[in-house]
């Protein structure tokens, strides 16, 4: 258990069931309740900061996006493009 000298005081809410098993973790564990929840922030903190940074699609995508020239202009919103979209293709037919 670490010691601190100076600890300031945050307040919480959480569910019923989860203040029980909170409580039974801590009678388990020898340790208060408080003394629970800054380890588990602690390991949470720490896991994200060892985490890979969230990269979005378009940026994994990088310079593909937009590379390709023709096609229609309204892909993205005529809802005509979408027909047979999902359908299984059976001898190049929508089954």
């Amino acid at each position: 258990m670490r010691y601190y000298s100076n600890m300031n005081t945050l307040t919480i809410k959480i569910p019923p069931d989860l203040e029980q098993e909170l409580r039974q973790m801590s009678e388990q564990a020898h340790v208060s309740k408080s003394e629970l929840v800054r380890r588990a922030l602690l390991t949470f903190i720490a896991q994200r900061k060892t985490a890979a940074p969230f990269v979005s699609a378009l940026d994994q995508a990088g310079e593909l996006v937009g590379c390709f020239s023709g096609g229609p202009k309204d892909l993205s919103s005529n809802p005509k493009h979408m027909s047979g979209f999902g359908s299984v293709l059976f001898s190049g037919h929508p089954v």
